[in-house]
């Protein structure tokens, strides 16, 4: 049974609709995820307490290896709902991944459903996990898609810049763990915030917001990159490259 709507859920788009997603996992399995992963890899946060301790909030991360999203589950000083490509919700990872409260969204096609799941969550207060490159890569924020500004800008919830080093090594392939051992860092940086801003939103106001966030984030992954002493691992290789919807404000469109 849902929760009984609140008036930012009546709003446009409407999050009465949809049921938060499934919590209990998520939360409590947590800790046991991080003693796992602290046994193959070093793992350092940087700027917890730059998340906000209550209240809605989106973590918009770069995106280097298939380690990412775990990380962000397991590390994020909150409990994240993030943005899974529908492709990942298939057999045993797909159950679990619902189980844990991951949003299935389909990237080549509109999807008001995640969108309205994300905004059920952060109208209730939680937090939600967007990856704006789309996929896997560099993790230089080349390419950027509009989702994060776009929830932004409906709830007005903060936008904490996350990013991540030593999920894959340099070279690696978009599948890879982290090296045994190595190194691995999760940095929370400043958060970024816009007003709510009302029905109807334009694609003009969506893409300068995008773009505004892109340049923050930079400027934090910059930051990161200097405190911790670490560097990206570059570009996969050119086997790897997935297949990206043209819905972006840089480098449009899939190769």
């Amino acid at each position: 049974m849902t929760r009984p709507a609140s008036a930012a859920h009546l709003e446009r788009p409407r999050s009465d609709g949809v049921p938060h997603p499934a919590r209990s996992l998520l939360h409590s399995a947590r800790p046991a995820a991080r003693w796992l992963v602290r046994r193959r890899n070093h793992v350092e946060v940087h700027g917890a307490a730059e998340v906000p301790a209550r209240g809605p909030v989106i973590f918009a991360a770069n995106h280097i290896g298939v380690a990412d999203g775990p990380l962000l589950a397991a590390f994020a000083p909150r409990p994240v709902h993030a943005l899974t490509k529908v492709e990942m919700f298939e057999g045993r990872m797909g159950r679990f991944l619902t189980a844990s409260g991951q949003i299935p969204v389909d990237r080549f096609h509109p999807d008001p459903r995640a969108v309205r799941t994300c905004l059920r969550v952060l109208r209730d207060g939680g937090a939600v996990g967007v990856f704006p490159e789309g996929r896997r890569g560099a993790g230089e924020l080349d390419r950027f898609h509009r989702g994060a500004a776009y929830l932004a800008l409906v709830s007005g919830a903060p936008v904490v810049p996350t990013t991540f080093f030593g999920t894959r090594a340099p070279g690696a392939h978009m599948g890879e763990l982290p090296p045994r051992g190595g190194r691995v860092a999760v940095c929370f940086g400043t958060p970024w915030q816009v007003p709510a801003t009302p029905f109807p939103r334009t694609r003009e106001q969506v893409g300068q917001a995008s773009l505004f966030l892109r340049e923050h984030m930079l400027v934090q992954q910059d930051r990161a990159r200097r405190s911790t002493g670490l560097e990206l691992p570059g570009p996969l290789p050119a086997t790897d490259v997935e297949p990206d919807p043209a819905t972006g404000v840089t480098e449009q469109g899939a190769p």
